[in-house]
């Protein structure tokens, strides 16, 4: 599960946000990708500053951590550059031949990088990712791998990168990481309230495409996001957090919940999925049926997670 998103500094070392722990661990869920973002002032920067009015700090990382690790929870430390400019991380960029403004950026990325991966060291944190759906800058294969020889230099886990659904085969340098993740925002209904059937269907077609993926680099694939908001209409574009006036629909999101595990859960080159997302403050249980987020607490999606994780616990005993 992704915890603790779109929050600010302090919100990890709440008593809520410790409670919201608590609760994502009874879903069975035995990691958490501690995700969080600090800002370049646009999609064309080339420096990547701490905003110490914002981001978390290594305090906040620090409690964070340790609670989960008192909970039997493994910790994926995900950080994000986000651009303050209101665009998409996506677009973050130059032109090609821009080779300046593309060094400086490098530098002032994997100085942020860098940062993380020592405190993801000393904290033990059992995974790393070195970025999410960067997709303009995906294309700049050796410094890439230059960023993640760097990170290697640091910490000693596992290393994922984060790309976007549709665009995994984008990124030639996935042999330097450990596991390939996704944004796996596929959208798999064909309409609101779309049947369970159908979207397996269709996920089956993702499917095909990822066990080639697998195939050309050799890694395990994980779901470094998923989910879509119980709302209806939301299986068709699951990656939308905008149209707050679509009706709830807890239903839409228990069958992309159970269709995406039918389909995933046997295949022995599938990792697992950090699904979108847990709240550091959740909602009283009274709202979960009027709460049309990602959050799945007191939603049937939260029952799927639960008899699924639980056969996972039995067949491991």
């Amino acid at each position: 599960m992704t915890y603790g998103w779109n929050t600010s500094r302090g919100a990890y070392r709440t008593p809520k946000a410790v409670e919201s722990l608590e609760k994502l661990r009874e879903t069975g869920s035995e990691w958490i990708a501690l995700s969080f973002f600090t800002y370049q002032d646009t999609y064309s920067s080339t420096e990547i500053a701490f905003d110490y009015g914002f981001t978390m700090t290594d305090r906040d990382i620090e409690f964070a951590v340790n609670k989960a690790k008192e909970l039997g929870i493994k910790v994926c430390l995900k950080p994000v550059v986000n651009s303050r400019d209101g665009l998409w991380r996506a677009r973050i960029g130059f032109p090609e031949d821009a080779t300046e403004y593309w060094d400086k950026w490098f530098r002032s990325y994997e100085n942020f990088l860098l940062h993380y991966a020592e405190l993801a060291e000393e904290l033990g944190c059992e995974m790393f990712c070195v970025g999410c759906e960067m997709i303009g800058t995906e294309s700049r294969t050796e410094q890439w791998e230059q960023v993640i020889a760097k990170v290697r230099g640091v910490y000693n886990g596992p290393i994922i990168y984060n790309a976007n659904h549709g665009k995994e085969e984008g990124v030639a340098w996935f042999d330097k990481v450990d596991i390939i993740g996704t944004s796996a925002y596929y959208p798999v209904a064909e309409g609101p309230g779309d049947s369970e059937e159908n979207m397996m269907k269709n996920w089956e077609k993702v499917k095909v495409k990822l066990v080639k993926l697998h195939e050309r680099f050799n890694k395990p694939i994980v779901f470094m996001e998923i989910g879509c908001r119980s709302a209806e209409g939301c299986a068709t574009m699951p990656w939308d957090f905008e149209h707050t006036e679509l009706p709830y629909s807890e239903d839409e999101q228990a069958n992309f919940y159970s269709s995406v595990m039918k389909v995933f859960w046997d295949e022995p080159w599938f990792g697992g999925f950090f699904w979108w997302d847990w709240s550091t403050k959740l909602y009283p249980l009274a709202e979960a049926k009027s709460n049309t987020y990602f959050d799945i607490y007191g939603k049937k999606a939260e029952n799927v997670l639960k008899e699924w994780y639980r056969k996972d616990v039995q067949a491991k005993k």
